[in-house]
This record gives C-alpha cells, sequence and structure tokens, in this order.
C-alpha cells in the first residue's frame, strides 16, 4: 500500500513537470511565474506525502479500550473488600490478603485462575504500556528493591485496586510519588 501510494505520487510529480515544461515552450514566457506554482505544487505534495507516510508508519493511535463486563465485575468484588487488612503471606481468605492472593482471590470469583505470587503473576497476559491501561490491567512493582513484588488492579481514572501493607485493600492514585518510581510493567489476563 505505502508504496503504492508513493508510485502514485511520484508519477503525479513526473506528470506535473511535463505540463510545466510544454507550458513554457507554448506560452513562451520566461516561466517565473509558472516555476513558482510548479516548486509550490512540489513542496505541497512533498508534504502530504511525507504526513501520509508517517500515518502509514505510526499506525493507529493507542486507544484505551472500554472496560469489559468481566473487568468491571473483577472491580466490583475487589472494591466490595476495600479495609480488608493485610498480611504477608496470606493464603486469600477474606478474612486478609496480601497483594498477590488478593488479585488471585478477586480474579478467581470471575473464574479466572491467576498464579500465586506477583512475580508469577507478572510473567501471564500480554504485555500493555502504561499509558494504555484499560479496567482490570495487572500493574506490578518493585517495592524490595530487587525484582517486582507488588501486584494492582487498574480500575480507571489512574487508580489502582490493591493490598497494601498498612493499609489493607485500598485504593491508591498511579500518579502517587511512591508508586509511581516503582512501576514496572503492566500486563493484561482479560
Amino acid at each position: 500500500m505505502c508504496k503504492k501510494f508513493m508510485w502514485y505520487s511520484y508519477s503525479w510529480l513526473h506528470e506535473q513537470h511535463e505540463v510545466f515544461i510544454l507550458r513554457q515552450q507554448t506560452e513562451g514566457k520566461t516561466g517565473n511565474m509558472l516555476k513558482q506554482k510548479f516548486y509550490r505544487k512540489l513542496i505541497m505534495t512533498c508534504l502530504c506525502t511525507s504526513i501520509g507516510l508517517a500515518a502509514f508508519a505510526f499506525g493507529p493511535s493507542n486507544q484505551v479500550s472500554a472496560a469489559t463486563s468481566e473487568a468491571t465485575e473483577i472491580i466490583s468484588t475487589g472494591k466490595d473488600l476495600l479495609g480488608t487488612p493485610y498480611r504477608y503471606g496470606s493464603s486469600g481468605t477474606t478474612s486478609s490478603f496480601d497483594c498477590s492472593s488478593f488479585v488471585q482471590y478477586v480474579f478467581n470469583q470471575s473464574d479466572i485462575s491467576l498464579p500465586r505470587t506477583s512475580s508469577d503473576q507478572a510473567e501471564i497476559g500480554e504485555k500493555v504500556g502504561k499509558s494504555s491501561l484499560s479496567k482490570g490491567d495487572l500493574m506490578f512493582f518493585n517495592t524490595n528493591g530487587k525484582s517486582i513484588s507488588h501486584v494492582a488492579i487498574y480500575i480507571g481514572d489512574n487508580k489502582m485496586l490493591h493490598a497494601a501493607s498498612g493499609k489493607g485493600v485500598t485504593i491508591t492514585d498511579i500518579d502517587n510519588v511512591y508508586w509511581k518510581s516503582k512501576f514496572v510493567t503492566a500486563r493484561r489476563v482479560l
């Protein structure tokens, strides 16, 4: 498609140049005015071609998809657990959670099976850029200085739902200075 577009652009330019030369010969003018018109057309054509090629090269913009009913259900289940205490290593009963057991439990309520640890959860699904997050995507953080050690569920409006030490299940802004500096990757599992 791109080669075809370039060929048509080249053909048009070549045709315009021939028309310019014929006019110059038949009208017997010095051609200054015709030269100016030709070069204006040439510049506009090159500009339009460049814009067209850039559109092909960069493709469609990354549109954030709307929340699926599955994502909405997962977020609703997670929000029902707001305030549940944090306990490292918790098995995921509704009396307490650590970050990964919370995510595992909430997704399991929608019949989506996830691994137990945040580092294992970070290995599944499709990688997503932070600017392309959709509701229900998993966000991963390095809080121990070594590797991925925290997971949260993106809930839209730059917010995440997670089990945080000292706070339990909570909602936090993803642009919070602490979390922003700890962000590693995001995954789409829905």
